[in-house]
């Protein structure tokens, strides 16, 4: 038996895979080293180089993410020759349409490479034309505005998605199940497993698995009526539903349904349903640009008005203020 500190043999003899990291102002950290950190070590544990990587991004020089961290990379147009690219993004999604990459990836996709993207990083890819007739994924904060920007792309909230050579991830820690994807379909899953092993990865996830961690752990409760009952808010924030309807879905009385949730939140569902929506409502004015009244739209309230009288009753302040607050310190 070989031991976890010995060189695994690859699976696969074949020639280096070279991989290409492309990667926009205010990219992920975690998604990046989630990418890279697997393919290190495929190479570390089979003891040869499976695997090249390089940065790159549309200019070169400096990019910072959006933890402040500033990564040296190469222009697109000096890149080596690549049989993979990834794009890695994550914040300001909506203001990220370099013309240069797009053409780029097209370039890519028509010699027959995989392109493949992390997180908010499959908005790139869907403007570049690459996604029409494939199903894709990206982090599940995103998934409303992307369908609302591309309605005749199926997106899904799986972890990651291979439809047709497009590789489409979450990002977070979902990038290593991505890489490690790769590693196994290149050489074999007991070095992806070995991989996982290294970063205490404990299991190597199926593609199909859900994003977010599961309402039980979130909201501390075990009532399967309540949590089908807060699934169902969280999947209609923008097209908000009654809560006598909410408690038949749940095969519960209007009363039933109000006596649990004082029980176990101190509060009316009707209330919990409207911190869900403006608690959308605050992520969206602090991590995108979109207008105050499209946000209003997408968390279930009729005008710009409507929102700001919600969320001056619960958050002490405006959202024009909100947004203000948070761009000036982060400026």
């Amino acid at each position: 038996m070989t031991s976890p500190s010995e060189p695994i043999a690859p699976a696969s003899t074949e020639s280096t895979r070279r991989i290409g990291l492309l990667i926009l102002p205010q990219f992920s950290m975690m998604a990046l080293a989630g990418a890279s950190e697997p393919l290190r070590a495929a190479n570390r544990l089979s003891g040869k180089r499976l695997y090249e990587w390089t940065l790159l991004s549309e200019s070169g020089g400096m990019i910072s993410s959006s933890s402040g961290f500033e990564i040296q990379t190469v222009a697109i147009d000096q890149a080596p020759e690549i049989d993979r690219v990834f794009v890695l993004a994550s914040l300001d999604i909506e203001n990220q349409k370099p013309p240069n990459m797009l053409r780029y990836l097209q370039r890519m996709a028509a010699r027959g490479k995989t392109v493949g993207a992390l997180s908010t990083g499959t908005f790139i890819l869907a403007r570049a034309g690459l996604l029409e007739g494939k199903r894709c994924t990206l982090h599940w904060e995103s998934i409303g505005q992307f369908a609302e920007e591309f309605p005749t792309i199926e997106v899904t909230r799986e972890l990651y998605v291979n439809h047709g050579n497009r590789w489409t991830c979450a990002g977070g820690t979902a990038a290593i199940d991505l890489m490690l994807a790769q590693v196994g379909l290149d050489f074999g899953n007991p070095l992806a497993a070995s991989i996982a092993e290294q970063f205490l990865h404990a299991r190597i996830r199926a593609p199909e698995e859900h994003q977010r961690m599961s309402i039980q752990w979130r909201f501390g409760i075990h009532d399967r009526r309540l949590t089908a009952a807060i699934a169902f808010m969280e999947n209609n924030l923008e097209h908000v539903v009654g809560i006598e309807s909410i408690a038949d879905r749940c095969n519960l009385s209007h009363r039933q349904l109000e006596r649990l949730w004082h029980q176990h939140f101190g509060m009316t569902p009707k209330k919990f349903y409207l911190e869900l929506r403006l608690n959308e409502a605050r992520r969206l004015l602090r991590e995108s640009a979109q207008p105050i009244a499209a946000i209003a739209y997408c968390c279930g309230f009729v005008s710009a008005s409507h929102l700001g009288a919600a969320y001056r009753r619960v958050w002490g302040c405006t959202p024009g203020e909100e947004r203000r607050k948070f761009d000036e310190a982060h400026s």
